[in-house]
């Protein structure tokens, strides 16, 4: 599918990667007790749940399958709605495991060499070759844009209370835009940028008034996923 980047998706996912990795590299052990935009976690869960989603990311690319494609880079995102019970004991299985690393520079390292494994795994990989993960079969290309849109919503929830912490790429960014673009089946607001755009879409903030009023009736379908 078109995933509204020029660039290739692997690119995509390296940029979106190297971005959110120079945020956790330059954290200390007081720092990853913040908050962040995550209900009830703090940036430490935060960077578990990110490594997690790396770890997925080797390994899906690492085994291909044969099933047909189910998802694109879009559609994929249709499963995941917030507020659900799901999501619920996701947040306390995080919780409790991120609980575990008593030196934040221990989850620090993982977390900085498994990402930096999975941006070489998806330079290697075939963007066309079909891959699974969390239940479904997409190509490794469009696996690739959803790990970059993951990575970039939550380096906007990592940073909350990190005023002076790097923003994430623009390649992220617009691979996000793309894909709540393609959920909403329309443009978004003109006047949004890229980062407001990611919070609404994906329920970090609430519409206004006078957004909800410019949507019309598309704006009962925010959050477009969570």
């Amino acid at each position: 599918m078109d995933s509204g980047n020029a660039v290739g998706p692997a690119r995509v996912l390296r940029a979106a990667y190297e971005a959110a990795s120079a945020v956790v590299a330059d954290l200390g052990d007081e720092e990853s007790w913040l908050p962040t935009a995550c209900t009830g976690w703090a940036v430490r869960d935060l960077v578990f749940h990110c490594l997690h989603d790396a770890q997925r990311a080797l390994v899906a690319l690492h085994t291909p399958v044969p099933e047909p494609v189910d998802r694109d880079a879009v559609t994929y995102w249709q499963d995941w709605r917030p507020g659900t019970t799901g999501a619920a004991s996701g947040r306390r299985w995080v919780r409790v495991n991120a609980s575990m690393f008593l030196d934040f520079r221990q989850l620090q390292g993982l977390y900085l060499e498994t990402l930096a494994a999975a941006v070489r795994a998806a330079d290697a990989a075939d963007p066309a070759q079909r891959v699974g993960t969390q239940g479904h079969v997409l190509t490794a290309g469009d696996l690739m844009i959803t790990l970059a849109v993951e990575a970039t919503v939550h380096h906007l929830d990592l940073t909350v209370r990190l005023p002076h912490a790097p923003g994430p790429a623009p390649e992220g960014l617009a691979a996000v835009r793309a894909t709540l673009d393609g959920l909403l089946g329309r443009p978004a607001l003109p006047q949004w940028s890229d980062a407001h755009y990611a919070r609404v879409g994906t329920g970090r903030a609430a519409l206004t008034e006078a957004e909800r009023a410019r949507l019309g009736g598309a704006a009962d379908r925010f959050p477009l996923f969570g």
